[in-house]
């Protein structure tokens, strides 16, 4: 982001920076901006204002400015420090329950996923990892005021929080655990009821930031129609289906390369799969990463997108299901809530991105690749193959989720 992408040409509408701290701001960071300097603004309208955005993020960089820091630095500070805390957190919480090896391969994974990029910007996700992941550690340790403290203010950090609240009192009940735990759950609470007082202080609605919400997600409910453009522009492309090449033949192909391309990438990973035992490991490798190359030939920001929304929340609902009974049970109906939460928020925009900040996702992958090694190493090569595209796309103020 500092070395790269400040000398590259973006393309339109990116905008390369050549000061060191323009590349970590971009997109939602302009709201965090304008909250924690002149606080928030909402008129219920159906456009996008920046109460939709949580406080406790804004208000933790208000207070480091009124330190004499930046807002640049403070928000880099934050996120980057609170996600150091999410990794130390996450792995004796993994180790004590699954084993150091588990835990080793769940904190390169959180690291490593290409979602992470936002946990080094001015984004909630490092805050909200730390918050959430030790809101659930301490309730698996039977700490309910660590537990109340850490869910209220993860309930006051960002919209997912909120799943906190039953994610809890389902596992409560489930382990049949004493009263105290559900007050714990409860207590969660607080932070976004202290946030509605806010709203109803100020803006005579105490569900205002509710509302605030339509300017990003119009509607509530599982959003059909965007599911099946994402999942149907993937084998296609955007521009084929933009113009309607699947529906209406006669208007012509837009793209031939993408279909092409993508056919050949699905097709090597089954071949590579179907002789996976008769080829060697060398081979596998040198096959895996053709296909990468191939895919990043093939892919822009837009497909990029799409294949970490489609593979991040049912490939990570697959995860939890089939792990459920290895991982905790706060774990596993933590994830749940979260997708369930996901999928009914009526949009697709940043859906990897809000699913990578669902702790339990990369818990289960951590898991899974603990037991298969090899196939770890190639996925992280990926990962980091498209952690570093998806930096400078950033640092050029495209849009990566």
């Amino acid at each position: 982001m500092l070395l790269i992408a400040p000398h590259l040409s973006a393309p339109i509408p990116g905008n390369p920076h050549n000061f060191i701290w323009e590349v970590f701001h971009a997109w939602d960071s302009v709201h965090y901006r304008s909250i924690a300097t002149s606080g928030y603004e909402f008129v219920d309208d159906g456009k996008q204002h920046n109460l939709a955005f949580f406080p406790l993020f804004p208000l933790s960089i208000w207070v480091l400015m009124r330190l004499g820091l930046p807002f640049e630095v403070a928000g880099i500070l934050i996120n980057n420090v609170a996600f150091f805390a999410a990794l130390y957190c996450l792995y004796f919480w993994v180790k004590e329950h699954c084993g150091i090896n588990a835990a080793q391969w769940t904190i390169v994974v959180t690291a490593l996923c290409p979602m992470s990029l936002f946990t080094g910007v001015i984004y909630t996700e490092g805050l909200y990892l730390f918050l959430s992941t030790a809101a659930l550690r301490t309730f698996d340790q039977q700490q309910y005021g660590w537990t109340a403290l850490w869910g209220a203010m993860a309930t006051a950090t960002r919209p997912t929080g909120i799943v906190l609240i039953p994610a809890l009192a389902i596992a409560a009940w489930k382990q049949h655990r004493p009263p105290i735990a559900y007050l714990a759950s409860l207590t969660s609470a607080i932070g976004i009821l202290l946030f509605s007082l806010y709203c109803a202080i100020h803006f005579g609605h105490p569900l205002a930031f509710i509302h605030a919400q339509r300017g990003w997600r119009p509607s509530l409910g599982f959003d059909w129609q965007g599911w099946l453009n994402m999942l149907l522009q993937i084998p296609l492309g955007a521009k084929n289906w933009r113009y309607g090449w699947i529906l209406s033949p006669d208007s012509g192909i837009q793209d031939p390369w993408h279909p092409l391309l993508f056919a050949i990438v699905v097709g090597l990973a089954c071949v590579l799969w179907y002789f996976r035992k008769h080829l060697s490991s060398i081979k596998v490798v040198y096959g895996f990463y053709v296909g990468v190359g191939f895919l990043l030939i093939l892919a822009d920001e837009r497909l990029i997108n799409n294949l970490l929304n489609t593979l991040m929340v049912v490939g990570g609902g697959y995860l939890l299901w089939r792990l459920r009974r290895e991982l905790t049970p706060v774990t596993v109906i933590y994830g749940f809530c979260g997708l369930g939460l996901l999928l009914a928020s009526g949009g697709t925009i940043s859906l990897s991105r809000l699913a990578y900040g669902i702790v339990s996702l990369c818990v289960a992958l951590g898991v899974l690749l603990s037991r298969y090694p090899r196939q770890g190493y190639l996925m992280l090569g990926l990962f980091i193959t498209l952690l570093a595209k998806l930096s400078v796309g950033f640092a050029q103020e495209l849009w990566v989720g």
